[in-house]
């Protein structure tokens, strides 16, 4: 039984799977949106949470905190500057995780995890039909 075993392992060694899912994190700051496997979305889900209560609060020691965690400062910079306050009227939840479906190449679970409030809109192509009258002659 796996009661109280809250550590995903993901197939790594603890260090390892420390340095994959910080800069998991850290590629989420910088691109507000990433495409990877559902069971490392759902590993990176609370400690990207945690990071944006570190920028909530805000001070030197959350900074540096924060700063020992990920290793970039580019990413800390960013997370304070941006992302937290963005995030300052929510009291949770600063994370979703959108499912897509099986990779083709070994069929593994795929996902979008991404910032609730600073997530942007996907990049998708206006696909507006214009009417056959609007259309210039030829």
């Amino acid at each position: 039984m796996r009661h109280q075993k809250k550590t995903v392992k993901l197939g790594r060694s603890a260090s390892h799977r420390d340095a994959l899912l910080a800069n998991q994190v850290c590629s989420l700051i910088e691109h507000k949106r990433i495409k990877t496997t559902l069971a490392k979305a759902k590993a990176v889900r609370p400690l990207a949470e945690k990071m944006v209560t570190l920028g909530k609060r805000g001070d030197l020691h959350a900074r540096r905190t924060a700063a020992g965690y990920l290793g970039q400062k580019d990413a800390v910079k960013k997370l304070f500057a941006e992302i937290a306050p963005a995030a300052a009227s929510r009291k949770g939840g600063y994370t979703r995780i959108i499912k897509l479906g099986q990779r083709l190449s070994d069929s593994a679970p795929m996902a979008f995890i991404e910032w609730v409030d600073t997530a942007s809109a996907p990049d998708v192509e206006d696909t507006t039909v214009t009417p056959a009258a609007e259309t210039p002659a030829s």
